[in-house]
């Protein structure tokens, strides 16, 4: 197959000023030495931020605690707060915290911070049990939490820098995309509508009698050939990762023969699976019969860890209403002052199991918005079973500004503090979209609807209804109190971004 051009640039590529031209590194190992560059600063700036976390932990703690004046009774805690940096980088070594293949996006990095974390806790207490030493169980419980939890805020602030670069086009990795055209196209619009996950595609490989006219056209991508041109693909494109579809034609003996093409310059081989999006976390390897199977774990729906997400939930929200508590009151008064009607807005959604409730919101529209739904229903700019408008005429003036930040929100932790909702979770539907699901949607409902929830930090209501489903879905199925926290710190940047917030 001829190779085929698209005179429209890829939209990766067009958003890289002509001041920072991409430059191919030539030579055995070009594909690593293009990533190692800004891999490498990555990496480092994580050190630093670890040894930041532990400095800042280890002062603050001395301060509080034993004030400013070293005496010969605190002088072991000084020195003990000075280790603590170098103590908190070497757990995190040990606990693979800087691996190159769980940075960058995902939860696994703030997952082995967290276990290396705990693991620096218990070595803590053992050791001072083992040896008998005096140490103070509050300064040990007040140290080594805050040196954890403000290293995975910095990493966390960090890859959020890292994703910005990312949205002008730096940090990228220039992918390959070998499968299907629909596949293709499908993967092309996903990871450049997701720019955060650093994967820019350049190119395809099509199976053979494919023309390529609907990759090359509407999506700009050039399509260098079929299944087995990958490698020469890979030199003209100056690719250093080819990400393989799901089908038919390659199947482990040809994916084995690219890797092996493949392995001369070091580029990266990723076999996209539909399975790992539905399962991802739940699936291992295992011998049987000396053959390699993919053992799918069941979901956690239910167990000891959904009840350490009810007690996170609970408290959560209680601690949440406290400190938002005089901002309730100021919105409360705004929606009263400024609007006939009641301040909150009750209406039945359903939570878990199809059970209904009453879920609490701040009133941002007018109190006759229900019967005037019908009459906007042809204005609907949503493409599934909701109904979404973005200059909605039944918002009020105020309703505008609390939809924006998403302050209409903040009563929907009485519903978290009453059990019926989570802080993360699906979004709570009505019950004419229930009845409009489809079987595989109502999975959906199999856990507590959330405040927030993987389709709310990824875009909201500019997000299409099949995209919203698969990230509710994706959720669902693979669930861990990481990725609440994560949702939770992702957010706060989605709030004050307020895009698809309408």
């Amino acid at each position: 197959m001829d190779r085929h051009w698209s005179d429209r640039p890829n939209r990766s590529a067009a958003t890289r000023p002509a001041t920072r031209p991409f430059v191919r590194v030539r030579g055995r190992h070009a594909a690593m030495s293009r990533r190692q560059r800004w891999e490498r600063s990555y990496v480092r700036s994580l050190v630093l931020c670890d040894l930041l976390a532990g400095t800042a932990a280890g002062a603050v703690t001395f301060g509080l605690r034993f004030g400013d004046e070293v005496t010969s009774y605190n002088l072991a805690y000084m020195i003990l707060s000075a280790l603590l940096p170098a103590l908190l980088l070497a757990v995190l070594a040990v606990s693979r915290a800087y691996e190159r293949r769980y940075l960058f996006v995902g939860t696994d990095e703030y997952q082995r911070v967290f276990r290396g974390g705990v693991g620096l806790i218990a070595g803590v207490a053992v050791v001072s049990y083992g040896l008998d030493l005096d140490l103070a169980r509050g300064y040990v419980l007040a140290a080594l939490p805050t040196a954890i939890v403000s290293s995975v805020v910095l990493r966390f602030a960090l890859r959020k820098r890292l994703h910005l670069t990312r949205s002008r086009g730096d940090s990228m990795r220039r992918v390959i995309l070998v499968g299907h055209e629909l596949a293709v196209i499908g993967m092309t619009r996903q990871l450049r509508r997701e720019r955060y996950h650093g994967l820019e595609v350049v190119g395809a490989c099509l199976p053979p009698g494919h023309d390529g006219v609907g990759v090359g056209g509407p999506q700009g991508l050039a399509v260098y050939g079929t299944f087995d041109d990958v490698a020469g693909a890979v030199e003209q494109a100056d690719a250093d990762t080819v990400v393989v579809l799901s089908c038919p034609e390659l199947d482990g003996a040809a994916v084995r023969r690219l890797a092996w093409r493949l392995e001369r310059d070091e580029v990266d081989l990723v076999v996209a699976s539909a399975l790992v999006d539905v399962a991802g976390a739940r699936t291992t390897i295992r011998p049987f019969d000396g053959l390699p199977m993919l053992h799918v774990e069941h979901p956690r729906l239910h167990g000891g860890s959904r009840l350490v997400k009810e007690v996170f939930d609970r408290l959560g929200a209680l601690l949440l209403l406290m400190i938002f508590g005089p901002l309730l009151v100021a919105v409360a008064l705004a929606v009263r002052m400024t609007s006939r009607g009641p301040v909150l807005f009750r209406q039945v959604r359903v939570g878990r199991d199809g059970r209904l409730f009453r879920i609490f919101k701040f009133r941002s529209m007018y109190v006759d918005a229900e019967a005037r739904l019908a009459e906007l229903r042809h204005l609907n700019e949503h493409d599934g079973v909701l109904f979404k408008i973005r200059d909605d005429p039944r918002v009020t003036r105020v309703g505008h500004y609390l939809r924006r930040f998403s302050l209409d929100e903040l009563p929907q932790l009485l519903n978290v503090l009453l059990g019926q909702m989570s802080l993360v979770g699906p979004r709570p539907p009505l019950p004419s979209e229930v009845a409009a699901y489809a079987d595989d949607v109502r999975r959906r409902l199999a856990v507590k609807p959330g405040m927030t929830g993987l389709w709310q930090v990824s875009g909201r209501s500019d997000l299409p209804w099949e995209e919203a489903v698969r990230l509710d879905l994706r959720y669902v199925e693979n669930w861990t109190l990481s990725l609440d926290l994560v949702i939770l710190l992702r957010t706060m940047t989605a709030v004050v971004r307020s895009s698809g917030a309408y």
